[in-house]
């Protein structure tokens, strides 16, 4: 099963919480650090490791290009570049984890249509009855 991509992952991030990425990134920055916080984070690691992939991707196509010769000066860069593209993919695969995990356990909760019910106030406990100080024979 392929990973959800971090636009896959912002698209479930705005279903949840009802708001475009923008706007609650722009909320978790005023608020204390929670939920919100940590997906938002989550989601950066994964665009950001997605990025990577591309660059180191693109990168390793011009150096392996067929019209260029490989020689010892380039095959330090080759294998390099390979280490950096497999760190990406590592850490893609471990961030797409985690955070899709963490949204199947979440749902959306849907906002009251009307003010909940004011629970009644408790009733007063019953008096305790004194204990004598004789014992009882």
């Amino acid at each position: 099963m392929p990973h959800p991509t971090s636009t896959d992952i912002a698209d479930r991030i705005e279903d949840l919480y009802g708001a475009p990425l923008a706007d609650l990134e722009a909320h978790a920055q005023e608020q204390p650090p929670g939920m919100l916080s940590a997906l938002l984070g989550m989601h950066g690691a994964l665009a950001l490791a997605e990025r990577s992939i591309d660059f180191h991707r693109d990168q390793l196509a011009r150096l392996v290009h067929p019209e260029r010769q490989i020689g010892p000066h380039e095959v330090s860069h080759l294998l390099d570049g390979t280490r950096r593209l497999a760190e990406a993919v590592a850490v893609r695969e471990a961030q797409a984890t985690s955070v899709a995990a963490v949204l199947q356990s979440l749902a959306r909760v849907p906002a009251p249509t009307s003010a909940p019910p004011t629970p009644a106030p408790p009733a007063p406990a019953a008096p305790l009855m004194a204990q004598s100080a004789a014992h009882s024979r």
